[in-house]
């Protein structure tokens, strides 16, 4: 049942959502956490998290649990077909977590639920937000059901599109375009490339990233036009034998599920208005290359719980106006960054041996392939 008052409100109880929770819970803060699904998904997007997201995490006791369910990444190679064009190894990482984790986002759910958990919070389900009325001292929130709740703040974390957002009145920017269409999909697959790192394949069709993740399965995410709501085996196969290794081929061998999603590159114009607070997809969205989106959710949802203890505790709230202006540009950043990725992936052809050429170069430059690892971990946003 809903409490009729609540410090905080936090709406949408993925990884971004829970992991605000754990760090008030942490403080001592109690808040409450609400979601419309009756239960969580047991399918996502996010198959990665970063070194700096771990050192994050780590605050918060969840490092640890995670590390545990997956699985390390040591290096992350661009390939074209057969040749490695550039590889980067974590090794050098300035981390405890030298690698990137292969792990389900719903395994990284579960985590922070249960860190949740174990600080005495939980995850009220389903409760659907229909409005929002802030003033002076917070916000009343109305649901479906014709419940309200009193908060001081209210943390929209309820993806990339947040009824909190629009609710509050925040511009979400970006183009009228239906978007990038991506298919991912989950597969068993016999093939001889390393499973101890991940693949960014580019080809003229679009990218295609090949991931390990625990029990032998690899997650599949590409760029096509018009993706099917439910691939199959074939579909699959078929973007294996067009992007992937030509003189030893991957065979899927079982699809475990796939789907589609499209992805605009937006950023909220700001993160707060009043008491209304943005965190995760609620306030960026971008393609997913590189694997940026869960952990900047992730990074953004710790900050904001320890700056939202810090005003309760008598702090004074423009606190969190640092936690918009420090958050905003990161997230302007990460989004630049998944473009450019996506966009080298598709250079025209007669760009591709100049490309290629280029990235073989970075590959022999040790200083350059660092702080290319550097960024990909996340390591560049650490505060100095």
């Amino acid at each position: 049942m809903l409490p009729e008052r609540t410090d905080v409100l936090v709406v949408g109880a993925g990884p971004t959502g829970l992991a605000v929770a754990a760090t008030l819970a942490g403080h001592g803060v109690e808040a409450t956490v609400v979601d419309r699904l009756a239960r969580p998904p047991v399918t996502s997007r996010a198959a990665v998290v970063h070194a700096h997201t771990l050192d994050v995490l780590e605050r918060i006791g969840a490092a640890a649990p995670l590390v545990a369910r997956g699985i390390p990444s040591t290096r992350f190679t661009v390939r074209d077909r057969d040749r490695v064009l550039l590889s980067v190894p974590f090794r050098t990482l300035p981390s405890p977590y030298r690698y990137a984790l292969m792990v389900s986002q719903t395994e990284t759910e579960a985590v922070l639920a249960e860190r949740l958990a174990a600080r005495g919070g939980r995850v009220l389900r389903p409760y659907e937000m229909t409005g929002l009325t802030p003033d002076g001292d917070g916000a009343t929130v109305r649901f479906a059901g014709g419940e309200t709740v009193r908060a001081r703040w209210v943390v929209g974390a309820d993806g990339m599109h947040s009824r909190v957002r629009e609710l509050a009145g925040i511009r979400f920017g970006g183009p009228a375009d239906p978007g990038e269409s991506f298919l991912l999909a989950d597969v068993r697959v016999e093939s001889a490339l390393p499973r101890d790192q991940v693949a960014l394949f580019l080809a003229g069709q679009g990218p295609l990233v090949w991931a390990p993740l625990p029990d032998g399965v690899v997650r599949l995410v590409a760029t096509v036009p018009d993706a099917p709501r439910d691939p199959d085996a074939a579909r699959l196969q078929a973007l294996l034998d067009e992007r992937g290794p030509v003189r030893r081929p991957d065979r899927v061998t079982e699809l475990l599920w796939g789907s589609r999603f499209r992805i605009h590159h937006r950023v909220a114009e700001t993160f707060r208005a009043g008491p209304v607070l943005l965190a995760g997809d609620s306030a960026h969205v971008h393609s997913p290359a590189g694997g940026q989106g869960m952990n900047l959710g992730i990074c953004d949802a710790v900050a904001l719980g320890d700056t939202l203890a810090e005003v309760l505790a008598g702090r004074p709230d423009t606190l969190l106006d640092g936690y918009a202006a420090a958050r905003r540009p990161l997230a302007e950043e990460v989004a630049s960054f998944a473009d450019r990725l996506t966009r080298l992936a598709t250079v025209p052809a007669a760009g591709r041996p100049l490309r290629n050429l280029l990235l073989r170069g970075i590959s022999l430059l040790p200083p350059a392939r660092h702080r290319i690892a550097l960024r990909l971990a996340g390591l560049t946003h650490r505060p100095g």
